[in-house]
């Protein structure tokens, strides 16, 4: 039985992931290159939605290739490529806009609230299509399922609603896939607001741990992690925030329990805990960012894997468009 097909992608947003991304989302997908045909995805073109700065575009994509290649992704167990590196990805995007209703693309949630913020002047027209493109994305690769976050779940369930529309009026062309909901992961919440997640919209890095960041500064960052009332080491999200987040982080990269942990650090103060706590987090990431470093100076070696990708991409991508192209009666 051939193995089913995953696929998922990550935008070239910022020059490092951070641990919320790595422990939410990009530890499962190392674990789904087995027994799966894993396609991975940095999804260059929806980062122009945004403000674009073309040096910086260039550097953050190359930077998350490298990151994706040092926490584990395998070029030879998964196919990873850049999406502009696919032009069939804008083809079939034109079809999905063509396919889909006006009114269905303007109540995207991730659309109202962004378009809410800017107004309708400063709103790019990219914005409203991407979910369109989104769907190409997946379509394209005929995949099974989709692992995605809870924020995600409208967008699948728009991709299925296109599918199932295209194949209802023209024939069978996609397989509708399934959007598989990633299984909760460690949360991993800010370290100066640990009642918000970490991420990197956040006003400030401070309480960002960055996989990129030199050991030092992650040091600084959990040595200066809000903290609680009273001394105890113990796990209470709603009393203990700050705390229970580092538990959190502790436990999720040693491998250690928390109730463990809380015992290692009965009677003890917060000093002591935030010192082991950096040391796990410097010691866990080290190896990461050295080997990413390392591919960024052979830039040659690291283009080279990612047109590899991109070519066997292009292969599987041919074929779906061409199939949606005979069935719109395009002429080939």
């Amino acid at each position: 039985m051939t193995n089913k097909r995953v696929l998922s992608g990550i935008q070239p947003t910022s020059n490092s992931f951070h641990l919320g991304n790595y422990l939410g989302a990009l530890k499962q997908w190392i674990e789904l290159q087995e027994g799966h045909d894993a396609f991975y995805c940095i999804v260059d073109l929806h980062a122009l939605t945004g403000e674009i700065e073309p040096k910086l575009l260039r550097e953050r994509t190359l930077a998350s290739a490298a990151q994706l290649i040092a926490i584990g992704i395998s070029p030879e167990k998964s196919t990873l490529f850049v999406q502009s590196h696919v032009p069939q990805h804008n083809q079939l995007g034109w079809v999905m806009e063509c396919i889909a209703g006006f009114g269905e693309a303007s109540r995207m949630v991730q659309f109202k609230d962004k378009s809410s913020k800017a107004g309708a002047d400063s709103t790019r027209v990219g914005l409203f299509t991407y979910p369109m493109l989104q769907a190409a994305d997946i379509l394209l690769y005929q995949a099974h399922f989709v692992p995605v976050g809870e924020d995600q779940r409208q967008h699948i369930e728009l991709t299925r609603d296109l599918a199932t529309r295209f194949n209802s009026k023209f024939g069978e062309t996609f397989r509708v896939p399934e959007g598989r909901i990633l299984k909760a992961g460690a949360k991993i919440y800010d370290l100066q607001d640990p009642t918000s997640k970490m991420s990197k919209s956040s006003e400030s890095t401070s309480g960002i741990l960055e996989i990129m960041d030199a050991p030092e500064i992650n040091i600084k960052k959990i040595k200066s992690a809000a903290t609680d009332t009273g001394r105890e080491v113990i796990f209470d999200e709603k009393e203990k925030p700050g705390i229970s987040n580092l538990l959190t982080i502790h436990s999720s990269l040693s491998g250690r329990s928390i109730t463990e942990i809380e015992n290692e650090f009965a009677g003890k103060g917060y000093g002591d805990f935030k010192a082991q706590v950096a040391e796990v987090v410097v010691e866990y990431l080290r190896p990461i960012r050295d080997h990413a470093l390392e591919l960024l100076k052979d830039e040659s070696h690291l283009l080279s894997l990612l047109h590899q990708g991109g070519e066997k991409a292009t292969k599987t991508a041919t074929q779906t468009l061409e199939l949606t192209y005979k069935n719109l009666g395009l002429v080939q």
